[in-house]
């Protein structure tokens, strides 16, 4: 009878517990497209001289502004 109601109570736990809100689906919808971005200017500029840095960070800031997305550091050590 024991084992049954924790059963009961771990499937009822795990149903309204597996929702996600809507603020959290897109967050998660942003992260993607934020990696997204950051696959394309890395695709776009491979090599890691100063100048290809240099790029990649405009590449990266530019795909971000364009989608209303927040910002990130670059990756360029001079900046």
């Amino acid at each position: 009878m024991t084992r049954s109601l924790l059963a009961v109570v771990f499937l009822l736990l795990m149903v309204t517990g597996a929702k996600a809100s809507q603020q959290g689906v897109i967050v998660l919808q942003n992260w993607k497209a934020m990696d997204l971005c950051t696959k394309q200017a890395q695709a776009a500029f491979p090599d890691f001289t100063a100048d290809a840095n240099a790029k990649r960070d405009a590449q990266l800031k530019a795909c971000l502004e364009s989608r209303n997305l927040p910002p990130r550091q670059p990756q360029s050590p001079g900046n």
